[in-house]
């Protein structure tokens, strides 16, 4: 019969479409994580708007590559200085309630921005300043916004899923976002992106208000700020996985992320485009990384995801070494899709990963270190690579930050089998998808046959 399969007496149905769709939007069956990603959808359609509009609006009021990449500086460098702070907080205070805070002063500032622009006042100084000020914000928003989505979880297996379709979320607003600002800059400039995106702010903020979390106590004791930053700084650092997790993600953040400083440059002086070259360019990475987003949705276990995170890695870096030599628009569109799905597998991995071994009491100041990870160290690399940039042009800056990619690719894989040995305890003791502990043993144990063991795992 057309749809099955027979082994041994047992008929195997293959899965249908309309499964397949269940599986990938999975973590939307619960109402919390639901209104969640219902607010952030629109939101952050208007934030990729602003980042795409803010970097052409520094280029064309000052023709500098170096000031695209302190204007990227500025926007960053809090989360390398505050993160690690939120992250304490975090563990301490009503996480809903700091989002909430966040989300409001995020849509202050882009209101502000926007008048500076329609107005014709705004100078570099004032988008440094704000710059700077969203990037406060983010510092606080991102590692609480990551330990939250525990929380809007009823389920732990949906975990996964959640963060992949987070990851969708932000990455369709990706695709969506440059496209739209590209069209707006051309046809009536940059003040409309960031008002439009200073009203996205209202539907998340409403989400957030009418989510019911169940208040559970802190288990993180009320000591000192230091303290606490001390005792997660030990146990990230402590533990294998975590730190090498963390260490990938900072070397891709310093060398590879600063891409995104340098494409106005790309669009403009090698592609001899516009702003819409540059927002098919972004639009192009975004696509990329909504289909990484949308696989590692469709995977029903994380089985795997410790072999894809250096893969993911040597992609970004190869696709990066491709893109900065290409001058013709179609190949660098396509090259733009792979560096996207690369960037984002590698991200989403990684903080699938790092969510499910993290113990509770110290989730929060875990992923404040992912943040400064991700985001802390990027504003360094923005501001090298537009230094360097200015020194010996876009194409070989980028080309370099590929083949640093591509090298920690090779060392993270050199530690996998000593990662995986040590994440196999931790999968066993929760006893979720156990399926997951037997690969992990068979990738990492010798070889042993049902013959000579009663554990049924090694059949």
């Amino acid at each position: 019969m057309q749809g099955t399969t027979t082994v041994s007496g047992t008929i195997n149905h293959r899965p249908k479409p309309v499964q397949r769709l269940k599986t990938v939007f999975r973590a939307l069956r619960h109402r919390n994580y639901r209104l969640f990603f219902t607010g952030q959808s629109i939101s952050l359609v208007g934030t990729w708007m602003q980042r795409v509009a803010l970097g052409w609006l520094v280029y064309r009021l000052t023709d500098s590559v170096f000031l695209l990449g302190l204007v990227g500086f500025a926007g960053q460098i809090p989360a390398f200085l505050f993160a690690p702070i939120a992250g304490v907080l975090a563990d301490r205070w009503n996480k809903q309630h700091i989002i909430i805070l966040t989300q409001v002063a995020a849509m202050i500032q882009a209101f502000i921005l926007s008048l500076l622009v329609l107005t014709d006042l705004v100078h570099i100084w004032h988008i440094i300043v704000l710059s700077f000020f969203l990037g406060l914000i983010n510092a606080f928003d991102m590692p609480v916004r990551q330990s939250f989505v525990v929380e809007m979880i009823d389920d732990k297996k949906d975990l996964g899923n959640a963060i992949a379709l987070n990851s969708s979320m932000v990455n369709s607003a990706r695709l969506l976002g440059p496209s739209i600002a590209g069209i707006l800059i051309a046809l009536i400039g940059e003040g409309p992106c960031f008002l439009l995106n200073a009203i996205s702010y209202l539907p998340v903020i409403a989400s957030l208000l009418l989510m019911r979390i169940a208040r559970k106590s802190s288990k993180s004791p009320a000591s000192k700020i230091w303290k606490g930053l001390k005792d997660g700084f030990t146990y990230a650092s402590g533990f294998e996985p975590i730190r090498t997790i963390l260490l990938l993600i900072g070397l891709v953040s310093l060398m590879g992320m600063p891409y995104i400083v340098l494409m106005p440059v790309f669009a403009r002086d090698i592609l001899l485009g516009g702003p819409h070259t540059l927002g098919f360019l972004m639009g192009s990475a975004g696509l990329g990384a909504l289909a990484g987003a949308i696989y590692l949705a469709s995977k029903n276990t994380v089985l795997g995801l410790g072999r894809m995170i250096p893969l993911a890695a040597a992609l970004l870096g190869i696709s990066l070494i491709a893109f900065s030599f290409s001058s013709m628009m179609w190949i660098s569109l396509v090259l733009m899709l792979t560096t996207g799905f690369g960037q984002m597998v590698q991200m989403a991995s990684s903080n699938t990963i790092l969510q499910t071994i993290v113990d509770d009491d110290k989730r929060g100041r875990v992923m404040s270190f992912y943040t400064l990870s991700f985001m802390g160290i990027t504003p360094l690399g923005s501001l090298a690579a537009g230094y360097l940039a200015s020194i010996i042009g876009a194409p070989w800056t980028l080309a370099l930050g590929g083949l640093a990619c591509i090298f920690g690719a090779a060392l993270f894989t050199k530690r996998l089998p000593a990662i995986r040995q040590k994440i196999r305890p931790i999968y066993v003791n929760m006893g979720i998808l156990p399926e997951i502990a037997r690969g992990i043993q068979r990738a990492t144990e010798p070889t042993v046959t049902a013959k000579n063991t009663g554990d049924p795992s090694s059949r």
